[in-house]
């Protein structure tokens, strides 16, 4: 099951599921459930590589066997594995066999971003819960950091990221380039080929490349540090009204980076460039 935010109106997950005719009871879908010690340590992690996200598997082992965890590499990997973690550094053959053909080039280095809808950044987190946990996707404009579209699930599907995409594209119009990691969900055919369909030009950060997608890495910060570490949900329902709570809030607040609201940074630049 997933949840997605459509349109920049503000509307109750209530009436969106009634604009979209989805069961009301379907968002009430509780959250992926894992070991609780396995979901402890996951969480420790995750709180861990917001602020170093170049630590890897010997770090996280040394981490929490120094926390009390007697832990190894095998299960460290298959941890990372449900939380949708790669680690930050180079290493041969970490592209799935028969994906390389949809990976592309990184555009946006050296590249001068000077309006809205120039270029969107995206991406996929693990969110922590009560009991278990949710993935949550988003969709940024890194002129604005405004967010044009997010949505929540239970599992990383190639479908669900799209259908984000495509609301989002549906409400804003679409950016110039599209810059992503070079996850299974983007280094897909449907992906790939909706993107060039849309002349959408396509960006993957670089392996070995940790500041390539700074601007999502920032509003996840953000997300997790303000609101779900704080605050954490008992269920699909709760995470939903919380996270678009916490949109709102960050739309309308001003941003050391951009010295305006992401809102007022947005339409302003969408009215220079109507006029």
């Amino acid at each position: 099951m997933e949840i997605i935010k459509i349109g920049l109106k503000t509307l109750s997950i209530r009436k969106q599921c009634d604009v979209l005719s989805v069961p009301r009871s379907s968002v009430y879908y509780q959250p992926v459930q894992e070991k609780p010690e396995n979901t402890k340590m996951m969480n420790i992690m995750d709180k861990h590589l917001l602020l170093h996200p170049t630590e890897g598997v010997e770090s996280m082992v040394h981490l929490l066997r120094e926390l009390g965890y007697p832990i190894g590499p095998k299960r460290i990997r298959r941890l990372f594995k449900i939380m949708g973690h790669q680690t930050i550094y180079r290493r041969k053959n970490l592209t799935k066999l028969g994906l390389k053909e949809f990976i592309k080039p990184y555009l946006l280095r050296n590249l001068e971003i000077t309006q809205a809808n120039q270029v969107w950044s995206t991406d996929i987190t693990y969110i922590p819960m009560a009991k278990g946990f949710m993935y949550m996707t988003a969709i940024i404009d890194v002129y604005s950091r405004k967010i044009m579209g997010w949505g929540i699930s239970n599992s990383m599907t190639k479908q669900w990221c799209l259908n984000v995409l495509k609301s989002a594209i549906e409400q804003n119009g679409k950016p110039g380039i599209l810059n992503s990691d070079q996850g299974s969900q983007y280094t897909s055919a449907a992906w790939t080929q909706y993107l060039e369909k849309e002349e959408i030009k396509i960006s993957m950060d670089g392996k070995g490349r940790a500041t390539d997608n700074a601007w999502i890495e920032r509003f996840w910060k953000s997300l997790k540090y303000d609101y779900i570490f704080l605050n954490p949900c008992d269920n699909g329902f709760e995470l939903f009204e919380g996270v678009q709570n916490h949109i709102e809030y960050y739309h309308q607040k001003t941003h050391h980076t951009t010295k305006q609201t992401p809102n007022k940074k947005y339409a302003q630049s969408n009215q220079r460039n109507a006029a």
